[in-house]
């Protein structure tokens, strides 16, 4: 495999308006994902942003970003318009969509799902999910809940369904997080259907996939990576990050 890592970001977000560029700990959010992924392997990183703000901050830091259309409705269709330019020759066969507002992802996340495709030839995308470790997470509309059919191994599964819903029953909740692993047919055929009924219902894009008859497979991660949605995310990625400096030192 030769998986390319991609990276949308766009200022415009609705719970917290120019968030890849807000400061945590001296270092714009977009930048510390551009790190952490580059940490990953040795893989090609690259920003897929709707604005020129945030081009300027990761060639900066050296990093490399393509300005897409800032009227594009998905992350995923950012990345589709940034793999256009950055490979078009379609050298990369899995492209990883790491999300932008996630500054301490664990590195080995993303070699956990590029492995999950390796592992299983009938996989066409492979993200990520962890167990509740508070039963108000799974009343929690917010968080999208895994339906998995666990494999033996206890830390790989097949996605069957995603849902905002209450899961009842014994047995953990598995709760996802939005770090994907495509084969680049599967997100090729992904972005040009439009939004299916489930996915229009559920509010979750992972159901169009599901509904094309791609096959989503989960890895379990040991801890949840902090994901910054709105200010009260904001504080505490500014709080663990204060935790950070004061180790290092």
């Amino acid at each position: 495999m030769n998986p390319i890592v991609i990276i949308p970001a766009r200022m415009a977000a609705t719970r917290l308006p120019g968030k890849p560029l807000a400061d945590i700990g001296g270092v714009p959010m977009i930048v510390r994902v551009l790190r952490q992924a580059q940490a990953a392997g040795a893989w090609p990183v690259a920003v897929a942003a709707g604005d020129s703000e945030i081009v300027a901050a990761v060639e900066a830091a050296g990093g490399r970003a393509v300005l897409t259309d800032p009227e594009l409705p998905s992350g995923s269709d950012r990345i589709l318009a940034a793999l256009a330019e950055l490979d078009p020759a379609g050298a990369h066969d899995v492209v990883i969509n790491l999300q932008g507002d996630m500054p301490f992802v664990e590195p080995s996340a993303l070699a956990a799902c590029a492995g999950l495709l390796a592992e299983q030839p009938g996989c066409d995308i492979a993200t990520v999910m962890v167990a509740e470790t508070d039963p108000a997470e799974r009343r929690n509309p917010d968080i999208p809940k895994v339906v998995a059919a666990m494999q033996p191994d206890g830390r790989t599964a097949r996605a069957l369904y995603f849902t905002r819903s209450v899961l009842f029953g014994d047995g953990p909740v598995w709760l996802h997080h939005g770090i994907y692993a495509y084969r680049r047919e599967a997100l090729l055929r992904f972005t040009a259907a439009a939004p299916s009924p489930l996915e229009r219902r559920e509010k979750l894009e992972q159901l169009r996939a599901l509904e094309l008859g791609l096959s989503i497979w989960a890895t379990v991660l040991d801890q949840a990576p902090i994901s910054v949605d709105n200010p009260a995310d904001l504080e505490r990625a500014r709080a663990h990050a204060l935790r950070q400096s004061g180790m290092a030192s």
